[in-house]
């Protein structure tokens, strides 16, 4: 079973999924951007094969 869902997101970093660390350094990045008051989330892009800090896009952007 596939299940999509419509999210519409602004990126604000990328890391690559292929590093050493793994998703490490997009979870510390995230947790940064949180302390900070952003509610920054990590989410795997399979295309490109990449984690993606991403935080909800604002509607009038």
């Amino acid at each position: 079973m596939e299940v999509s869902i419509a999210m519409s997101a602004k990126v604000l970093e990328r890391f690559p999924a292929g590093a050493p660390r793994g998703a490490w350094p997009a979870e510390e990045f995230a947790a940064a951007r949180r302390a900070e008051g952003e509610p920054a989330t990590v989410v795997m892009d399979l295309q490109s094969d990449a984690f993606l800090v991403v935080v909800p896009a604002n509607e009038e952007e």
